[in-house]
């Protein structure tokens, strides 16, 4: 009599050896998020320490993230000393933009300081500093990146799917290695986060998540999922259609990505680029 075996061990993935181009791909994807994620945090505490001692310089951009900001900010290592700044110097910014100077201009009139900004200053322009420098790193690994797609077959199959840019291939392709990893489509999802582990047995039914899920994939392949779903008719039709059955947003998506992977899956392993039939 055949034993009997849970999904759990039927979807195991095996340890293989990655391919090289993914293994750097994953490296350089994972080093990205890094670099992001301290950025985030630094303009955090940057837009807080500026609303509270220079309110009005904040409101005149979008985000303090903006090149142009960043870059007129750091003319100066004390804030109050960027109200005297002379406009030739101001032009010498990279794309600034005779709107943006008419901005810059404006708040050098008025401009007020609401705070004792001996000890904040020099914080302010470390912190403006160290958010363009990430920023310039983050692109450097992004044509990188970009440069080794066409050099993974799994990226640059992935890539063809409406909504999936190339950073989102990339992780992909890092975070998968290589199929030969899974034992099948099923156990791909379920590495991606696309599924639940199914724990039926003789004993009880039923499912549950899966601790070999691989976070950073799962994020890179709902993020996907949602663009693709902008991207493509019947997909979004698809959306809304298990909305209509009840179903939360971030269900619907997981549904979609589930029948991605499946479609992921055959393209890669037949080689062929994907079609809007």
């Amino acid at each position: 009599m055949q034993k009997y075996l849970p999904t759990s061990k039927r979807v195991l993935q095996l340890i293989q050896e990655s391919d090289k181009t993914n293994a750097k791909l994953k490296q350089l994807t994972r080093r990205r998020k890094q670099l992001i994620k301290e950025k985030v945090a630094i303009m955090h505490r940057f837009n807080a320490d500026l609303q509270s001692c220079a309110p009005d310089l904040k409101l005149i951009t979008s985000s303090v993230d903006n090149l142009w900001f960043l870059r007129f900010f750091t003319l100066k290592k004390d804030i109050r000393e960027l109200a005297r700044v002379h406009t030739n110097t101001i032009l010498k910014i990279k794309h600034l933009g005779v709107k943006k100077l008419s901005l810059i201009k404006a708040w050098q009139k008025e401009a007020r300081f609401n705070s004792d900004l001996d000890l904040i200053a020099p914080m302010l322009y470390e912190d403006a500093i160290r958010i363009l420098e990430l920023k310039t790193k983050i692109k450097e690994l992004e044509k990188h990146i970009a440069k080794l797609i066409p050099s993974s077959h799994i990226a640059k199959t992935i890539q063809t799917i409406p909504g999936f840019a190339t950073i989102t291939s990339a992780e992909l392709a890092g975070e998968i290695g290589t199929l030969e990893r899974f034992e099948s489509e099923a156990s791909l999802a379920l590495y991606l986060g696309m599924t639940n582990l199914n724990k039926d047995s003789r004993k009880q039914k039923g499912s549950k998540r899966s601790i070999s899920t691989n976070r950073h994939a799962k994020m890179a392949i709902i993020t996907a999922t949602m663009k693709h779903a902008q991207h493509v008719k019947e997909s979004k039709l698809y959306i809304e259609k298990k909305r209509a059955e009840g179903k939360k947003y971030q269900q619907a998506i997981r549904s979609l990505g589930r029948h991605l992977v499946r479609i992921i899956w055959s393209m890669i392993k037949q080689d062929r680029a994907y079609e809007i039939r």
